[in-house]
């Protein structure tokens, strides 16, 4: 499969990074654009500007390369929640709704370029695959940390408020990406806050 023209000054901007961030870049623009599963390693080399040999001296195979793309999107997901949780101490509160609308602000670039984990999962249909994994462990821990959110928040059954919320993050971002829902971002954290504050009034009855 053909990809598609290089951004507007991507090649003087890729040529400055270093190899392996190179091919990383690649990959990243070729797996939203084809999916994993319909990318080929030589695509990638190409787009890198470097050749095969040299991609695999920096990942052994292409499950590598694409297990170590989906942990960098992770590790990015996991900052905004350690930004969300220092930036308001203990209010589960305003950590709930500082989540909600750090997906609401990504939204326009989903709309773009699709979820990188919802886009993955269907091209990695082994539930033993390193990079799934990774998936599920990511989406875990993230569901851990907004549980103690909405318990700091109060909330009566905070693993149950958390699921719901959940639900609507994901929701959201899915309905972005279809076109199906307008001012999404501005229903999410409508939505989220009005989960949130039903959870704790009925601890308070």
């Amino acid at each position: 499969m053909t990809s598609s023209p290089p951004r507007p000054g991507r090649d003087s901007r890729v040529a400055r990074l270093p190899p392996r961030e190179r091919i990383l870049d690649a990959a990243e623009e070729l797996f939203l654009l084809e999916g994993v599963r319909a990318v080929g390693v030589q695509a990638i080399a190409e787009r890198a500007q470097t050749t095969k040999m040299a991609l695999y001296r920096h990942f052994a195979t292409k499950d590598a390369l694409i297990e170590e793309w989906l942990r960098i999107v992770a590790v990015g997901y996991s900052a905004a929640f350690d930004q969300v949780e220092a930036e308001h101490g203990n209010d589960g509160r305003a950590q709930v709704l500082g989540v909600a609308r750090f997906i609401a602000e990504g939204l326009p670039d989903i709309a773009r370029r699709g979820c990188p984990f919802v886009n993955s999962i269907a091209g990695l249909p082994d539930p033993g695959h390193p990079a799934r994994r990774l998936i599920e462990n990511h989406k875990a821990e993230q569901r851990r940390r907004l549980t103690a959110m909405c318990e700091r928040a109060g909330a009566h059954e905070p693993d149950d408020v958390s699921a719901e919320i959940t639900f609507l993050l994901e929701g959201a971002q899915i309905s972005t990406q279809n076109g199906s829902v307008d001012r999404a971002g501005q229903r999410l954290v409508a939505a989220v806050t009005a989960v949130l504050d039903r959870g704790v009034a009925a601890r308070e009855e």
